[in-house]
């Protein structure tokens, strides 16, 4: 470990502060229907939308429609998605001729985008064509990420209505998330990857010919397009197979910066969002506060552990100074590849610059414990948001079982019901990602797609259904996934992990709208400071992490007693 690279991990950190409060106060006037900068703009835009939909703004909704508008809007979403795919090869923006995607991989790759999770068992340049990555990927990367905004935003007006029989309008929040956030910020962002260097094209790909004569094909496309939005929305999925780790997609230093800075912004600002509209916006920095804790102890360990030497390369006599550079971007080193990976799997986002595969076995551990504590170490656009407010729901009702008192949080009371479906809620990706574990462990159709044996390839399979069931989306690459044991298992992991806790999370949210807010009672815990800040840490520690102990100790943990002793498999 460097001064330089802490310096580096510093900088990050700090530009994701100085963005969150002025970010928090632009989306709480966007979803409360203030003015803003863009509204003479755009707001004659936002009303023409409705006009044609046929959607009254004002006309509030009951949870139950409000999922029902989700579930259906995403149900058309996936089948225009798998028709896309099925049909690229007769549809225009295709110069290189790519045929349709097979049957199993659409399905996976339509639930995969529709539920925010971007998982590839494909490379992009090699399979789908400008068209499909345009109209079909992209589209479902701004629809995918502004539904998780406004599903935050419909749980955050859960603690701050009063008798409130409605949480909001899902058609409005989705636009709204659309219109005012994502797309000017993605032109933007586009524009200036551009001036890095990333293209944005429509040519074919181009032949060069070598220093040795030989003809070699370079990839060119949209990409900034899908760039912008794959970072700001939290998505992940890349345009290349080598996602931001190619050149097209990741130019230098300054473009890497922009793409770090970029998964964390939303999500960071929402916590600002949810303290301004509970009325206390201590609120949004103590969730905020425990979010970076997690998130640095994670850096800390992951740059730890890729720093240090690898056991194996000490026995055969490699010099281990420089740390371990196996599956690295040469152009970021180990500082920034760690840091990279901890924020890509703690924000739900799955872009990669480094190949997690080729981690150290604890530097592998990381970025998979982040995923399995919930998806609340600031997690996906609104996901990370509703994620955490979930843990901070168990962690008042806990803190009330121990001084025996009725536990609230922000001046709501929190019930039987709502610990009920809160814990419905969170146990679903657990399940999905240990069930689909188990059946691959013990099918010869899963164990067919390991490139290693071992705890190693133990930890494939782990990886792969924990990053489905978090919809993450990253991977570790010694996985052959594109099979049709894989596409299924894994698109029902996706599904799973996105709608079974999305659903049972808005009826709390309508529970919760129909309290009235009391008043904070002499000794009540208070919810903006340290010790709340400490308590909702150990309980998604606890809650969430210790769910997978076992799976753990059988895969990466193994690993590394096993590399420590000089052994292979």
């Amino acid at each position: 470990m460097t001064f330089n690279g802490w310096m580096q991990i510093a900088l990050f950190c700090a530009l994701v502060l100085v963005l969150t409060r002025p970010l928090g106060g632009f989306l709480t006037r966007v979803y409360g229907g203030e003015g803003t900068f863009l509204h003479p703009a755009l707001a004659p835009v936002e009303r023409g939308f409705y006009r044609l939909a046929g959607v009254r703004s004002e006309a509030d909704q009951g949870w139950a429609p409000y999922a029902l508008a989700m579930l259906s809007f995403h149900l058309v979403g996936f089948l225009a998605l798998y028709g896309l795919l099925r049909l690229q090869g007769i549809l225009p923006l295709n110069p290189q001729g790519f045929p349709g995607v097979t049957p199993d991989l659409a399905l996976n790759t339509a639930v995969s985008f529709v539920t925010n999770t971007n998982w590839q068992s494909y490379g992009g340049e090699s399979t789908m064509s400008y068209g499909s990555q345009m109209w079909a990927l992209t589209v479902q990367n701004f629809l995918s990420a502004a539904t998780g905004m406004a599903l935050a935003v419909a749980l955050a007006r859960g603690f701050a209505r009063r008798s409130a029989k409605g949480i909001g309008n899902f058609w409005v929040d989705l636009t709204r998330s659309v219109l005012y956030v994502l797309l000017p910020a993605c032109i933007v962002l586009a524009l200036v990857y551009v001036a890095l260097g990333v293209p944005q094209t429509l040519q074919s790909y181009v032949t060069a010919k070598t220093l040795e004569g030989a003809d070699q094909t370079i990839a060119l496309g949209p990409v900034a397009s899908q760039l912008a939005i794959k970072m700001l929305g939290t998505n992940g999925g890349g345009f290349f197979n080598a996602n931001s780790a190619h050149p097209f997609e990741n130019p230098g230093a300054l473009s890497n910066l922009i793409q770090m800075v970029s998964i964390f912004a939303i999500g960071a600002g929402l916590t600002n969002l949810f303290g301004r509209m509970v009325g206390d916006e201590r609120q949004g920095w103590a969730i905020l506060g425990a979010m970076g804790a997690l998130f640095i102890a994670c850096v800390a360990v992951l740059y730890w552990a890729e720093a240090g030497a690898n056991p194996i390369h000490m026995a055969l006599g490699v010099d281990p100074a420089g740390g371990n550079m196996e599956g690295k971007e040469v152009r970021f080193g180990i500082a920034l590849s760690a840091l990279f990976a901890a924020i890509t799997t703690a924000a739900s986002c799955g872009a990669v610059i480094a190949m997690h595969d080729s981690f150290s076995a604890i530097g592998g551990m990381i970025p998979m414990i982040e995923m399995q504590l919930g998806e609340v170490i600031v997690g996906g656009v609104g996901a990370g948001l509703y994620g955490v407010l979930l843990f901070a729901i168990v962690a008042v009702f806990v803190a009330g079982l121990m001084v025996g008192r009725t536990p609230d949080y922000v001046g709501k009371k929190i019930e039987a019901r709502e610990v009920k479906l809160t814990m419905l809620a969170l146990l679903c990706s657990p399940a999905a990602t240990l069930i689909g574990l188990a059946v691959a462990a013990v099918s010869p159709l899963g164990l067919a797609g390991l490139q290693e044996s071992g705890p190693h390839g133990f930890s494939e399979m782990l990886y792969a259904t924990t990053s489905a069931a978090a919809n993450n989306g990253s991977a570790f690459a010694g996985l052959s996934a594109n099979s049709l044991f894989w596409n299924i298992l894994l698109a029902a992991g996706m599904m799973i992990g996105r709608f079974a806790l999305i659903v049972p999370m808005l009826a709390v949210a309508g529970s919760l709208a129909a309290k009235r807010r009391t008043p904070p009672s002499a000794g009540a815990l208070p919810t903006h400071g340290g010790l709340f800040v400490g308590l909702l840490v150990g309980v998604i520690l606890i809650v969430g992490g210790l769910t997978y102990l076992p799976a753990l100790t059988l895969g990466p943990a193994a690993d590394a007693f096993a590399t420590a002793a000089g052994r292979t498999f």
